[in-house]
């Protein structure tokens, strides 16, 4: 009965979590969709085509996870005030966001039009052919240097929806990011095919439509944070200066630096990983994209069960509510595994016909069926780890969770992944599985760390 109450939560609490997960769900959902959607456009124009928003998106991907992480310092911080009710705190903390968000930005694009053909040029395999080399090649730099203008706009947002979160406002960033989308489909539409008297632009037409979804989703999220100010009272006043405490910045730096860094290797891990699995030929990058697509439409419960992780356990250690933070975190396990169950095994159904909606070759299909498989059936390992990893964020443990998360990657993934690719004749699907595999390391590394209690911290006293 004991382990029972320990694992099972009240009514009460299950109805927090749905308030909180639900918007961001639905929120999450829906940008798959729609990405999925994307994808199938730009499948259907041709595999090269594919390739290259592939590589893009995984360039932007190591932008977009360190503003996640440059933010997540404050965000810890910004947490533990609301649940203490303190919103000078709060905008303290959001003021930091937006400083870090607009360093960020500058470098990003300083890096990404600097380096735009050496990045690029690292995920195409040598003996592809010449001709479809540069096509995929001219393709994707054409492709990145619009991305590159929605930069700043996607940062701003990011200030604004990660803050309304965590004081536990999820129904306003849902909102936005849905507007967001359907403004994204609908010109990905017009501009990708030319339909409607638009002009036919193909892969640089879907580039257009992500960036003009970029401001749009900008200008909605602040507009009606800073009219609703009586009910987001901590955008009263939020940046009538830019004044931080300077003990307080000094704390959330570096609380946030390990996070910003963690984020950083860790994304840059995931794009050498795909960098591996490319030597394997061209046609795993679409492969993997496809998979990968599909895999994000999947993983939003877990992925929606780690940012609940860190509001509700994180508010608890703002307010002293530690046996309840304790009680918490084992409760949403329970959940995001079991929920994990039923997505893993609902994606493993599906994995045999979703890859038939992309116009492209046999082979393709048939090795992202494969991916699929993997990632189906390792879903609830994911799940377990992903949620570890918040918890030990949410009482500041930051240099922990960069060694439980970036440094595993670099320490253990990579070089497995290095040596398998580079120098033995292991076919991809198999090599994929053995990677994604590790994660089962990090499960009961999490477990341990999760257990003694090493997160339990409240840092605003």
């Amino acid at each position: 009965m004991q382990l029972k109450s320990k694992l099972i939560g009240t009514k009460a609490f299950y109805m927090r979590v749905i308030a909180i997960v639900v918007p961001m769900i639905i929120q999450n959902t829906i940008t798959n969709v729609v990405s999925l959607l994307d994808n199938v456009m730009v499948g259907r124009v041709g595999t090269l085509e594919m390739s290259a928003v592939t590589i893009v998106n995984q360039l932007m991907f190591v932008f977009y996870l360190c503003i996640f992480g440059g933010m997540a310092g404050a965000g810890i911080f910004l947490t533990q005030f609301a649940g203490a009710g303190d919103n000078k705190g709060v905008r303290y903390c959001v003021r930091m966001k937006a400083v870090i968000g607009l360093i960020l930005s500058a470098v990003a694009i300083a890096v990404f039009l600097i380096f735009k053909t050496p990045l690029v040029e690292m995920y195409i395999a040598k003996d592809t052919l010449p001709a479809a080399y540069q096509k995929t090649l001219n393709l994707a730099v054409s492709y990145l240097e619009i991305m590159v203008i929605g930069i700043v706009p996607f940062a701003l947002t990011q200030v604004y929806a990660s803050s309304l979160r965590e004081v536990g406002e999820t129904k306003l960033p849902m909102l936005s990011s849905i507007i967001a989308i359907l403004v994204n489909l609908v010109f990905n539409y017009l501009l990708i095919f030319g339909k409607f008297g638009f002009p036919k632009l193909g892969v640089v037409g879907a580039a257009i439509a992500t960036v003009l979804s970029r401001f749009v989703e900008t200008g909605i999220i602040i507009v009606v944070t800073t009219v609703k100010r009586k009910k987001f009272s901590f955008a009263e006043g939020l940046f009538k200066s830019l004044y931080i405490p300077f003990n307080l910045c000094k704390k959330i730096t570096t609380k946030g630096v390990p996070l910003l860094i963690n984020e950083f290797m860790w994304s840059a891990g995931m794009a050498i990983l795909l960098q591996c699995y490319s030597v394997r030929g061209i046609t795993v990058l679409s492969a993997v994209n496809i998979s990968n697509t599909v895999n994000n439409l999947f993983n939003v419960v877990f992925i929606t069960m780690g940012n609940a992780v860190a509001i509700i356990v994180g508010q608890h250690l703002g307010a002293n509510e530690i046996e309840k933070a304790k009680e918490a975190v084992w409760q949403l396990y329970t959940l995001a595994v079991s929920a994990c169950v039923v997505m893993g095994g609902i994606m493993a159904c599906l994995a045999p016909f979703v890859p038939y909606i992309y116009k492209t070759e046999p082979e393709v299909r048939q090795m992202a069926t494969q991916f699929l498989f993997v990632v189906a059936a390792l879903m609830p390992m994911f799940a377990f780890a992903h949620n570890c990893y918040f918890t030990l964020r949410s009482g500041g443990k930051t240099l922990i969770t960069f060694l439980f998360d970036s440094a595993f990657t670099w320490a253990v993934a990579v070089p497995l992944a290095f040596v398998l690719s580079k120098y033995t004749n292991l076919p991809i699907v198999p090599l994929y599985l053995i990677i994604q595999s590790l994660d089962f390391v990090k499960c009961v590394i999490g477990f341990i760390l999760v257990k003694k209690g090493l997160w339990i911290k409240n840092l605003i006293e």
